[in-house]
């Protein structure tokens, strides 16, 4: 678990090779990142992902969540696992193996799943029970967007989500707004301008807001940048990097606001 004042990276993508996880730790130690909470990546390929955003379309293959759970396993507790759910027949290997991971991610843009859907429900109702958070990438799609998160954690007040990217794109000042009134969701950073993160500071408050870098999509040094030109005063600087991520890491998002 990451101390007081350190840095944690909330979104990692890690590719199932031992390698990976040598390259992630050793680029962690030149930014002074502790931690990370690292998720299965490689599931799909970024240019068929991309076409999937905007043609449509899904992938219901088996996930590699397994052995991102060995490389985070032995790293020292640097690498905190999340478990990437699959709607097409997974809930039960989530429901067996949950325990061993500190959170959920469920993503329409790669499942094609909306989020009303019924297997949604049943993933939430699991993490509610292993006391995870649930992580959400939305997308531009009916049922699969920003209102659809929204609506699903008025829905389940007990699990807290986080909100990936800021939103959709790299301008949802209007998700942010969506969200403001939903006390049991975060965004995480990585992807949305500074002044997307800006606005999500002033709106949701800064104990609502995680760092994270989308490694390796995303260089963590440019999304640790982001967080440095706003300027932000100390106690919320420590709160978007780092303490907010230990809050919810140890079972406890509404601690003291920031």
């Amino acid at each position: 678990m990451p101390e007081p004042g350190e840095v944690v990276d909330f979104h990692v993508r890690l590719a199932p090779r031992p390698a990976a996880g040598e390259a992630l730790l050793a680029g962690m130690d030149e930014l002074g990142i502790t931690a990370s909470v690292v998720v299965a990546g490689g599931l799909v390929r970024p240019e068929v992902l991309s076409r999937q955003l905007r043609d449509g379309g899904f992938v219901s293959g088996d996930i590699d969540n397994a052995s991102v759970l060995s490389l985070a396993e032995t790293s020292g507790g640097r690498l905190l696992p999340c478990y990437f759910g699959n709607p097409h027949g997974g809930l039960a290997a989530y429901r067996e193996a949950g325990s061993r991971y500190v959170g959920l991610e469920l993503s329409p843009a790669v499942h094609g799943i909306r989020l009303d859907a019924p297997v949604v429900a049943d993933f939430v109702s699991v993490a509610g029970e292993l006391g995870h958070w649930v992580y959400v990438v939305c997308i531009n799609r009916p049922g699969c967007d920003v209102p659809a998160l929204a609506d699903l954690a008025a829905q389940h007040p007990e699990v807290t989500f986080v909100l990936g990217h800021l939103g959709y794109g790299n301008i949802d000042f209007h998700g942010l707004g969506l969200v403001a009134g939903r006390p049991n969701v975060v965004v995480e950073t990585s992807g949305g301008y500074s002044s997307v993160l800006a606005f999500a500071v002033a709106e949701l408050g800064s104990d609502r807001v995680l760092f994270g870098s989308e490694h390796p999509l995303q260089h963590p040094r440019v999304e640790l940048t982001k967080v440095e030109v706003l300027d932000l005063p100390p106690a919320q600087r420590a709160a978007v990097l780092g303490g907010n991520a230990r809050r919810l890491l140890m079972g406890r998002p509404d601690e003291s606001r920031n």
